[in-house]
Formats: structure tokens, C-alpha cells, sequence
């Protein structure tokens, strides 16, 4: 089913619980603007580590996170729970557990596997405990030939305790740790390491000391060290305090339109890692302030893993859905061909989310007449912007038509624009801002300007500057502008982003290429869906071959002639593209931490794509425009 929405006489917006924009903005003489959200930010909780105790208190036989058990042939069953006061009590034994170790703030646990209720309880234990906690990406342990970067976090932070749940799978990341001084936990042991059994955390007699520890922890404790993701080099230890978290949960809260429902339970499904700022710290505080349930979605949006997501929202439906901007292209498919689907989907939802991507207007549509049809109106989209430094910086708080859109600055935090060249670089100051890195006081130095404005080394640009409230729009990085062989200057973001007005709706997304080459190629994802309906193949056709589809090819190829015929010279001009049937990857850092495709990891992980599109005799995986 295709549900057509674009000449429709269009139904309102579902109402969103958020207030209105309100914003103060400045120019100032040198140029620079100073734009701060016209709402006060409200009170702030005094640590997660207390807010998980009231919640407990509040809501003891409510579950807290839901994970399905996998069988010994690694498939999927039933959902497993755990309530809050089950994940409190297990808590404060970890912590027992930790402070009888003589841990604290000077110490650390390092979490190595992925999203599962044992993780949680390790970093709610070590938050408890005041120890600060830091879960690695995966990739590290399992993808990595050298654990180079293993080996650096781990100097980094001197962990104390190192969790994996699957020793076995972890064994080889295990070794390059296991270190005199270091405690390895697993839940399934490793061969031929000594090492403490996950259970063993909770034969302990949780004393006054767990109480006592928690009256030290406030807005200045250290909670976690998160990872940048090092597309640029070794990845950087970023501080995460109690205060940046609560300052994040206190900032939506100032702009909730409404109170909660009481007798309402927020539901949420969760795939993105938790050592990525926007689950670990965003999403799964923000259920733990609204005493929802989180359950771990095992699927990923790639081609063949995200059947288990599917699966999951026909038993879920979420109050809130965010994803990727791929992962919404498949949920368009999954749900014009399955109306049970849809149903299960829309059932509770207000209101969806994405990031990572710039969302097309095609499958926007497509979303809005599957919601259109479920419930009779549009539903608002949603992002926010931000870094593994900042928390959450700014938000789309409002109901618009308008995709791209990075939102306005959120309560309590600071923007300022400073022009760079002719693009506006993005500072920030506020609660939500690290204090900095760890073990690199010359990496925190060069991270601040001279008013103490953390440099986020992106760019962005007013819609409208006579209006603010209409808000920011992401205009690439500061740095990954480039100069062609003849020495032209190629602007990645304003390319990027006509190239794909230019090319819908069979582009979702784009890097390009060109750096010091004799003219511009591009390497993009295409919207699968509108390549499948364009190719007029058997609907499971591969992918592969519906990309090659002469259909496909000669949309793309004209589409880019007839930019190119409009754009002018040889900095907006695209000579060559290749469709990639390969998402972007988290894993592999072409997802940066504040959420966009990173430019440089892809063009670096994707060489060999690159090395294809300037090629002297091009592969006929290379549409030549």
C-alpha cells in the first residue's frame, strides 16, 4: 500500500506536549550572535544516582527495562524484566560491592559489551557508588585487529573493574586488560582468565556505607567518561557529571507544555548503544525521570536486523519513536504492507524523533500519510543536536512542516555563532557542558574559547535572521570544506545538501568526495524504497542489482545534469556518484557523536569506493553524470 499525501488537503498536527519557541538573540558588532532559549531553566534533580532512588521509591513493582532472552541457538524470546526497585536494591549491592573494593571518584569500571539489564546494573551500581563508569563501544573489542583503541581508553581511564557479559566473545579484549590490579566480571566466563563471576557482585551485606557515599554525590561528581569517537584520531575521554545529565533532564522539563499523565507509563525501545550520548545519557535518563519502561531492541536499521525491531514495535508502542533516518525509510516499507503493524505503531506515539541524517522530504511524506491514515493527523518531528561534550544543545520544540532543522538552543544553555570564514562556527555554554577531558588538560585548554564557550567545530545558519524563533539550520562542519586540484574551494555542506534536494526522492544521504582530485564525486545512500519502486524489479530483488537498475541509474544521472546545468562552476558541479547499498555505520564512526554522516571516517572507511569514483576507466558501479 502506498498511501499518497502530498496533494491531500492536509489534517493538523497531533498536539505536541512542548511550549512554544521563545528565543533572545544578539548580534553583536564582530559579527557573532548570542542566542539563548527565553524560557528559565527549571530545577534540577541532585544526581541520577538520587533520582533512580525516588523513582524506586515511587514506583517499586514498575519495570524498569525489558530485554529478551536469547536461547542457546541466539535467537530471541520472551521479554525478561526488571523493576525499578529490583534494579535500586541490585544497585546499591554493586555499589556495596565497589566501595568494599575502595573505589571511588579516583577509580573507574569499564563496560565493554553492549545495552542489557546486567550493563544497567553495573552503571547504576557505579553511580551509586560515586566510581565513574565508562562503556566502551563494542567495535573496539570485537572489530578491531590490534585493540589499538581499546588500549588507549583503557590507559585512559585505569579502570579497577572490567565488565564483560559474554566472556567467551569478549576473550580476546579481555586479554589486552587483564592487568595486574584490574578485576574482570563476566556473566558467562572467559576461558583461561581469572576472573569474578557477575554474581559474586551481589554476595555482599549492603551497609550504611552505600547511604554515606551517596551523600558526597552532587552536580560536580563524575558519573562516566564517554568516548568520542576518534574519526579524527585516538578517541577522547569525555567528563560526564551528574550536573550535565540532571541539566539535560531539567531542560525538557522546562519546556513540557503540560504535566505527565500519572497513570500513563512511557514505553520506549531502545537500539542505539549506550556508550553514544544520545542513548546512554539523553534517552535513558529521561525515561528514568519519567518512570517509563525501556526495552532493548535488538536490531539495528540495516538490511536483515531490523526484522527484530519490527517484531518488537508489533508488541511496543512507544510514546516516543527516534531513529536514524534509514530506519524510518524501512518502517515505511514495513508499515504500507502491514496495517497491524501500523496500528501497534501509532497506538500511543506523540511524537518521533531522528537524527544521524538528514531526513528526506519523501519519506517525511510518506510518514505523515501512514500516520494520517492510523490516526486521522500528522504527527511532529522532532531532533536535537548536540555532542558527547554538550549533552543535548539545542531541540526542535515545535510543530513544522520544515526538515533539517537543528532546532534553538535548549533552557539554560548559551549559543554563540562566530563567523568563520563564510560560515558561522557553533559555540556553547551552559550546565550541560563538559568540564573538560580526561588526562588531557591541553585537549580541555584548546576546547574552550577565551569567554569559555565550548567549540563544537560545526556550523550553522539562521532560516530566517530577522526571525530567530524559526530556527537553526546544521551547516556542516567548519573543517571539512576542501579545495579541489585547480585550488576552488568546494563548500561540502551547502553542496550536500542541494545535491540532495536536487536527486529526491532517491537520495537519503551523501558524502562527497574531491579533496585535492580534478572534480567533485559523491558516495550516497539511496531511499531503498524509492529505489525499489523506481527499478520495476520483483520486490525481493537484491539490492545490489535494483541499485544497478538502468531506471535507477538514469534518474540519478539526470537529476545531477540538471543540478549541475543550474549550480554554476566547478565547485558545485558532481561528475561522478555510486549508490552504496551499505548503511552508515555507528560501529565504524561514520555516525558522529553529535548525531550527522562524518564526512572524513566514511570518505576513510569507504577508500576503496573512493579510489572506484576517480578511477582513469570507472567501474560500471559508477554512474557517470
Amino acid at each position: 500500500m502506498n498511501i499518497a499525501v502530498k496533494d491531500a488537503g492536509l489534517p493538523p498536527f497531533k498536539p505536541l506536549p512542548m511550549l512554544p519557541p521563545v528565543t533572545r538573540a544578539q548580534k553583536r558588532a564582530d559579527g557573532s550572535w548570542i542566542i539563548e532559549n527565553g524560557y528559565e531553566l527549571g530545577p534540577m534533580h541532585r544526581s541520577i544516582a538520587h533520582l533512580l532512588e525516588q523513582r524506586a521509591a515511587a514506583h517499586p513493582d514498575r519495570p524498569l527495562i525489558a530485554q529478551r532472552v536469547v536461547g542457546p541457538d541466539m535467537k530471541t524470546g520472551d521479554w525478561r524484566f526488571m523493576t525499578y526497585g529490583e534494579a535500586n536494591a541490585r544497585a546499591d549491592q554493586v555499589a556495596q560491592a565497589l566501595i568494599d573494593r575502595g573505589m571511588g571518584q579516583g577509580d573507574g569500571v569499564m563496560i565493554l559489551s553492549g545495552n542489557s539489564i546486567e550493563h544497567m546494573v553495573i552503571m547504576l551500581g557505579g553511580l551509586k557508588a560515586g566510581v565513574p563508569v565508562a562503556p566502551i563501544s563494542v567495535a573496539y573489542s570485537l572489530f578491531s585487529s590490534d585493540h589499538g583503541k581499546l588500549r588507549h581508553v583503557f590507559d585512559l581511564v585505569k579502570p579497577k573493574l572490567v565488565f564483560a557479559d559474554h566472556g567467551p566473545m569478549f576473550a580476546k579484549a579481555l586479554g589486552v586488560v587483564a592487568q595486574e590490579g584490574v578485576e574482570i566480571v563476566t556473566l558467562v566466563p572467559a576461558p583461561g582468565l581469572e576472573q569474578t563471576s557477575y554474581a559474586a557482585l551481589f554476595d555482599v551485606n549492603v551497609g550504611p556505607a552505600v547511604a554515606a557515599r551517596m551523600e558526597t554525590i552532587g552536580h560536580a561528581t563524575i558519573a562516566k567518561y564517554l568516548f568520542t569517537s576518534g574519526s579524527t584520531g585516538m578517541p577522547k575521554g569525555v567528563i560526564q557529571t551528574h550536573g550535565m545529565m540532571c541539566a539535560t533532564i531539567a531542560a525538557g522539563e522546562t519546556q513540557r507544555a503540560e504535566p505527565p499523565d500519572p497513570d500513563e507509563i512511557p514505553q520506549g525501545l531502545e537500539w542505539m548503544p549506550w556508550n553514544h550520548i544520545s542513548a546512554g545519557n539523553i534517552s535513558f535518563n529521561g525515561n528514568l525521570n519519567a518512570g517509563g519502561t525501556i526495552y532493548l531492541d535488538a536490531g539495528k536499521p540495516v538490511p536483515g536486523l531490523f526484522d527484530e525491531t519490527i517484531r518488537n514495535l508489533r508488541e511496543v508502542s512507544p510514546l516516543v519513536f527516534g531513529s536514524a533516518p534509514i530506519a524510518f525509510t524501512m518502517l515505511c516499507d514495513a508499515m504500507e504492507k502491514d496495517e497491524a503493524l501500523r496500528a501497534s505503531f501509532f497506538r500511543k506515539m506523540r511524537y518521533v524523533g531522528y537524527g544521524g541524517a538528514t531526513l528526506s522530504q519523501d519519506i517525511y511524506e510518506r510518514f505523515q500519510a501512514l500516520a494520517i491514515a492510523e490516526t486521522g493527523m500528522r504527527l511532529g518531528f522532532t531532533t536535537m543536536y548536540g555532542a558527547t561534550e554538550t549533552q543535548g544543545v539545542t531541540v526542535v520544540s515545535w510543530l513544522t512542516d520544515r526538515v533539517g532543522l537543528i532546532g534553538l538552543p535548549v533552557p539554560g544553555v548559551t549559543l554563540k555563532l562566530v563567523p568563520n570564514g563564510q560560515k558561522l562556527e557553533v559555540r556553547v555554554k551552559g550546565p550541560t557542558v563538559t568540564p573538560g577531558y580526561l588526562g588531557r588538560p591541553d585537549q580541555t585548554a584548546a576546547a574552550f574559547d577565551e569567554e569559555g564557550f565550548y567549540k563544537l567545530g560545526d556550523a550553522a545558519k539562521f532560516v530566517d535572521e530577522s526571525d530567530p524563533n524559526q530556527g537553526l539550520v546544521f551547516d556542516g562542519r567548519v573543517t571539512e570544506d576542501f579545495k579541489l586540484s585547480s585550488g576552488t574551494w568546494v563548500s561540502v555542506g551547502t553542496l550536500r545538501t542541494d545535491v540532495l534536494a536536487a536527486a529526491s526522492p532517491l537520495l537519503q544521504d551523501a558524502v562527497v568526495a574531491g579533496q585535492d582530485k580534478d572534480f567533485i564525486g559523491l558516495l550516497a545512500w539511496p531511499s531503498v524504497a524509492a529505489a525499489r519502486a523506481m527499478a520495476g524489479l520483483a520486490s525481493d530483488a537484491p539490492l545490489a542489482e535494483v541499485l544497478a537498475a538502468p531506471p535507477v541509474v538514469e534518474f540519478l544521472r539526470e537529476k545531477l545534469r540538471a543540478h549541475n546545468k543550474a549550480a554554476g562552476g566547478s565547485s558545485h558541479r558532481i561528475q561522478r556518484a555510486i549508490l552504496m547499498a551499505e548503511p552508515p555505520s555507528i560501529d565504524g564512526h561514520e555516525i558522529t557523536d553529535k548525531g550527522y554522516v562524518n564526512q572524513r571516517a566514511t570518505l576513510e572507511r569507504r577508500a576503496a569506493l573512493v579510489e572506484a569514483l576517480y578511477a582513469a576507466h570507472p567501474g560500471a558501479d559508477v554512474i557517470v553524470v
